[in-house]
Order: structure tokens, then sequence, then C-alpha cells
């Protein structure tokens, strides 16, 4: 990369911060609008999951391909792209026309949906690489601290944009909320364009697309373990549970439609708030600076085995029900809570790592290829969360999850075996 005067680390952090906060403001209220809007059209839950197919495997291509970008034309540059695209993607949606044939509305949502997967990961990929590079490198534990900050406030206004999401349907209708976030995320860009400190990487001609391919024991063992941990939550999270809770909190009416949609977004933007104030904590909770990245790495094997045994437990709850029941839903709102505050732990541990892992100079390469296995996770999430209910109803679509968890738990346990870990954290 070509070199440039290193920028005030706070005020570049935050100028970063607040980017990608408005980006996944947007993001959580789209994935609610989409989701329920086309639930109510009388979308099945494979085509559902159909409709997010596209975005997440544009994240296996973005992610892959991001780091040689960033490395090619800058952070910055991949960062302004991402909501750029992310603006055009909300435009497209009020393009919509309700009289289109089935078929021709899905590959047009499908569609859409596939750019702001790829705008998605650049802004994310941007985002967090700049954390690397903005972090104070001699303060113990400063990494862990503002990677997890990030990431965790990151979740927590995307849990405003789940519940965003559903009142906006349910009072703008679906083409005027997104015209409406199209707006704001436009005056958002406006403002950070010109707030943006200099000084993160530029670029430069050397890079070369075949670097992203990692050839670190760690980096690559670790991006296998968080494709199986973000597909045992997406394999519940994307279809599964938010159709369950339509079908027992919907009578049917417009009414009882708006209520349900209300309700659904309420939990799921409960459920990110908490797992993003649990990810912020994290570094508090592992008592993080007193540890080195050995520990650190051992700690991430017994997460994932905690978490593997939420969904397990949960599927034998739906099975013993037979179908919906009060306890069962009471069981379930409980249980996924408790899946969300492990899980956050996991992923906090994964992303403190991944930069721990990487050296200055790889560290857009690392972490697009760690989140390319984080998108793939997601994808094969997805599918497995449509194709699952569909096929065995809520109880398969949660043995699914913790089948997946179980092989995230397999992938960190090599991780936390492998030689020439360093020694300080």
């Amino acid at each position: 990369m070509t070199a440039a005067p290193r920028p005030e680390g706070l005020a570049a952090y935050c100028a970063v911060t607040a980017a990608y906060w408005a980006f996944m403001l947007t993001d959580g209220a789209l994935r609610m609008l989409v989701l329920l809007h086309f639930h109510s059209l009388g979308f099945s839950p494979v085509q559902l999951a159909w409709l997010f197919l596209l975005y997440e495997a544009a994240g296996v291509v973005t992610n892959l391909s991001a780091g040689w970008i960033a490395a090619r034309f800058g952070l910055t540059a991949t960062l302004y792209a991402g909501l750029v695209l992310q603006i055009g993607a909300l435009l497209a949606l009020a393009a919509l026309d309700p009289g289109w044939a089935m078929a021709a509305s899905v590959g047009f949502v499908m569609a859409v949906q596939g750019v702001s997967g790829v705008a998605k990961d650049l802004a994310k990929m941007s985002s967090k690489s700049a954390v690397k590079l903005l972090a104070p490198a001699g303060e113990k534990g400063a990494l862990f601290r503002w990677v997890a900050l990030l990431t965790g406030s990151k979740n927590a206004v995307k849990g405003l944009g789940f519940l965003l999401g559903t009142l906006l349907l349910g009072t703008a209708g679906f083409t005027g909320s997104v015209l409406a976030m199209a707006a704001a995320l436009a005056a958002i860009l406006a403002a950070v364009a010109v707030l943006m400190p200099p000084g993160l990487p530029r670029g430069g001609r050397g890079a070369r697309f075949g670097e992203v391919f990692s050839r670190d024991r760690n980096v690559n063992r670790l991006s296998a373990a968080r494709l199986f941990l973000f597909g045992a939550r997406d394999t519940w999270f994307v279809v599964g549970i938010p159709v369950y809770f339509y079908s027992v909190l919907s009578d049917g009416s417009e009414a009882g439609n708006r209520a349900a949609f209300f309700q659904i977004g309420a939990f799921m933007a409960c459920w990110i708030i908490g797992y993003g104030a649990v990810q912020a904590a994290a570094p508090r909770l592992l008592r993080a600076k007193a540890r080195s990245v050995a520990e650190i790495a051992r700690q991430a094997r017994l997460w994932v085995g905690l978490l593997t045994l939420v969904p397990a437990a949960l599927a034998l709850a739906a099975w013993a029900a037979g179908g919906p029941a009060g306890w069962l839903t009471a069981v379930l709102v409980a249980g996924l809570l408790l899946f969300g505050a492990v899980f956050a732990v996991n992923s906090s541990l994964h992303s403190y790592l991944i930069l721990a892992f990487s050296s200055a100079g790889r560290v857009t390469m690392d972490v697009g290829f760690y989140y390319m296995s984080n998108a793939l996770g997601r994808l094969l999430g997805t599918l497995l969360s449509g194709l699952s209910y569909q096929a065995g109803g809520l109880a398969l679509c949660l043995a699914a999850a913790a089948a997946m968890a179980g092989l995230s738990w397999l992938c960190a346990g090599r991780l936390a075996r492998a030689p020439g870990l360093a020694a300080t954290g």
C-alpha cells in the first residue's frame, strides 16, 4: 500500500464507526422489510430463503476480493463504495411493481439483494481492517477492546434497524420505507465524506489477487470455525424463527399482521441489541487484557461448545411440543436470548483473533478471506433455514443449527491446539 500519514486514531475510528453504523441501520431494516413484506404476500419458507441467497452469495465473492480491492484502491474508497451501492439497492427496490409475476419479483429482489450483499461486505471489511491500523499498538488489550466496541455497537444499531424496518413497513409501506432510508443514508454518506480525516491506506499497484488466500493455518482454521458459527445462527435466524413466530402471533387480519410484524421486529431487535452489548463487553467478561492469544484461542473452543448445547436443547423442546404451544414460545424466547449471549462471546473472540493473527501488511487480505468464510456460512445457513423448516418444521431447523455449531467446535478445537500462536495478546 502507498504510505500515508497515520490519521489521528480516535477521530478516524469515530468516522469509520459512524459510517458503519449508518450502513448497518439500513441493512437491518431492509432485511425485515423484505422478509415480512414477502411473507405477507404468501411466499413459502424456501422462496423467502431464495430472496436472501444471492445477498449471501455476493458476500462470499465480495469478501474474497474485497481485501485485494482495499489493498489496491484503499480502505476509504471501499468504505464509500459500500455506502453508494446500498443507496442504489434501496432506490432499485422502490421500483418493484406489485403487479409483477411471482417469479419476476423473486428474481428482481434477489438481484437487488445481491448488490446489497456486495455493499455490506465492502463496508464491513473496510471498517474492521481500519481498526487494526488505528488501535494503539503499544497498549495491551487495546485491539480487542476497539474491535469489540465497533462490532458490538454495530450489532446494536443493526438491531434497531430490525425494529425500524417493521415499524416503517406498518406505517409507510414498503416503497416509502426504502426511499426514506436511501435519502437518510445519502445524507450520512455526505457528512462522513466531509469529516473523514486523511491518512488511511490509499492502496498500491503491487497488490496481487492471489495473495487473498492465506497460508497461515490459524487464519484458515479460524475461518472454517467462523463459517459454521454463522451457519448455526442463520439456520434458525433467517427464515425459521420469524416464520414460526408469525404463525403463532398473527390471526390473518390486517391489524393482526401489523401487530405480528411489530412483535417479531421487537424480538429480533432485542436479540441483536443484546448480542451487540455482550460483544462490546466481551473483553471485560473474559478478562482479555490478562490473557495471551493462545489462551483466547482456547476460550473460543470452550464457548462454541457451550453454544452447541442451546439449539440442541431447543430442538428437543420443539420436538416434544409437536407444534405451536404457549410454553414452547416462552422457552424459545429465553433459549434464543441465551444463544445470542453465548454467540456474541464467540463472535467477539473470532473478531479479535483474526486481527491478532494478521500482520499489518496482510490485514485487508486476511480479514477479507475470513469474512468470505463468514458469508459462506450465512449462505449455507440461509439455505438450510428455508429447507429444514419446510421439510421438518421448527425442530429440524434447530437441530440443523446445533449440527452447524458442532462443526464449528471441531474447527475451533484444531485452532486451540495449533502450534505457533503468539505468546502475548
